[in-house]
C-alpha cells in the first residue's frame, strides 16, 4: 500500500504557521525566525514530511542540478577532482549528477543528449570531446556548458578551464634535456583527447628547442594495462630509451612498474620517468614521481565561478582560461643541477 503524501499545508496546520512559512524553512538561505523554524521542523518530523525539491525547482524553472560527464575514473586524479567539485557546488546550493562514459565521440554525444532530459541548469564536461552539434543543442536549450580540464576550439563562445598543457609538456622537455638525456620516449594518452594533444605538442616543441627528436613513442590511452603493453614494446629492445614522459601519472605508474619489475631496469639510474597531474600517489616513496602539478583547487574554483556566473548572474561566457602548473621534482628522474629543487620555469 502506497504511503500517503504529507503536504506542506498539513505541516503548517500542525505547527500553527502559514504555508509560506513552511516553504521558507525548507528553502536554503530564506529568512525565517529560529522559533518558527523549530516549530515547523518538529511538525514535519511528527508527520513524516519531506519537501519535494524537484517539483519546487521545476515550478521555478531551475533544478539546481549540474550535470557532470567524465571518463577515466580509474585515474586517481578524477575522483579527487570530482569530490572537490561536488563539495564546491553543494556549498552554493547545487547538486551534481554524474555520468560516466568512454571517450568515443558517438557514445559521448548520446550521453550528452540524455543528460538534457534531467532538466539540468548547467553542464561540466571533464576532459572529453564535445561536438559542435551537441554544443548548439545546449545553446538552444539555454544550458551553459563549461569544459573542465579541456578545450574546445570550434566555438569561441564555449567556456573552458584547464591547465596550460602545452607549457607543461615543454617544461618536461626542458627538464629531460637539462639532464643530458638523448633517447627520450613519450607515452601518449588517448589520441583524440585535448589534454593529450596539447601535452605532446608542447613536449615535442620543447625537444626541438634543444635540437632533440623523439626516440620512441607508445600509446597507453590513459589506461593502466595499455600503458604497460606500450612500455614493454618501447623498452624491450637492444637500446632502450633513457627517459620517458608519460602523458599522465596513471600511465607513469604503469610504466615504472613494468620497467622495474619486468624489464629489470633501474629508475632513475637507467631511465628517468616523468608524469603529469601530481596525484597523491605520486609522492609515495614507492614511486616518488617527478611530474607536472595540476592546480586542481584553482581550476575547480574557477569552473564553479564561471558556470554559476552564467547561470545566476547572466554573465557572458569567459572563454578559455588556462592556468600554469609547476614541475614537481622528485626522485624518479635524473635531477640536473639547475633543477635541484622544485621549480617553475
Amino acid at each position: 500500500m502506497a504511503k500517503e503524501t504529507v503536504t506542506s499545508t498539513a505541516v503548517a496546520k500542525r505547527a500553527g504557521v502559514s504555508q509560506s512559512a513552511v516553504s521558507r524553512v525548507f528553502t536554503p538561505g530564506a529568512s525565517v525566525s529560529k522559533k518558527t523554524a523549530e516549530k515547523v521542523r518538529k511538525a514535519a518530523a511528527e508527520l513524516g514530511y519531506r519537501p519535494n525539491r524537484l517539483a519546487r525547482s521545476l515550478i521555478k524553472g531551475q533544478s539546481r542540478i549540474i550535470g557532470l560527464v567524465v571518463a577515466y575514473l580509474e585515474n586517481q586524479f578524477y575522483p579527487t577532482v570530482l569530490e572537490k567539485l561536488s563539495q564546491s557546488l553543494q556549498k552554493r546550493g547545487y547538486h551534481v549528477l554524474i555520468f560516466v562514459t568512454n571517450i568515443v565521440q558517438d557514445d559521448f554525444d548520446k550521453i550528452l543528449e540524455e543528460i538534457m532530459d534531467y532538466q539540468i541548469d548547467g553542464l561540466i564536461a571533464a576532459s572529453l570531446p564535445v561536438s559542435a552539434d551537441v554544443v548548439q543543442r545546449y545553446k538552444v536549450e539555454g544550458v551553459p556548458v563549461v569544459m573542465f580540464f579541456n578545450r574546445f576550439e570550434a566555438d569561441d563562445t564555449l567556456c573552458g578551464v584547464t591547465a596550460d598543457n602545452f607549457k607543461g609538456g615543454r617544461k618536461v622537455a626542458n627538464f629531460l634535456a637539462a639532464g643530458g638525456h638523448q633517447r627520450i620516449a613519450y607515452l601518449a594518452g588517448h589520441e583524440a583527447a585535448a589534454t593529450q594533444i596539447d601535452r605532446e605538442a608542447g613536449f615535442l616543441a620543447g625537444l626541438a628547442e634543444h635540437q632533440l627528436t623523439l626516440y620512441s613513442r607508445g600509446v597507453g590511452g590513459f589506461d593502466f594495462q595499455k600503458a604497460q603493453e606500450a612500455t614493454r614494446h618501447m623498452f624491450d629492445v637492444e637500446t632502450p630509451p633513457d627517459a620517458l614522459f608519460a602523458a599522465n601519472d596513471h600511465m607513469a605508474f604503469a610504466a615504472m612498474d613494468t620497467i622495474r619489475f619486468e624489464l629489470g631496469l633501474r629508475i632513475p639510474e637507467d631511465v628517468s620517468v616523468v608524469g603529469y597531474d601530481d596525484v597523491p600517489v605520486a609522492s609515495w616513496p614507492s614511486y616518488d614521481l617527478t611530474t607536472i602539478h595540476q592546480p586542481m583547487e584553482h581550476i575547480v574554483d574557477l569552473t564553479v565561478e564561471v558556470l554559476l556566473g552564467i547561470i545566476e548572474d547572466q554573465k557572458e561566457p569567459a572563454g578559455h582560461i588556462s592556468l600554469d602548473g609547476p614541475l614537481v621534482v622528485r626522485r624518479s628522474a635524473r635531477i640536473p643541477d639547475a633543477f635541484a629543487s622544485s621549480q617553475d620555469s
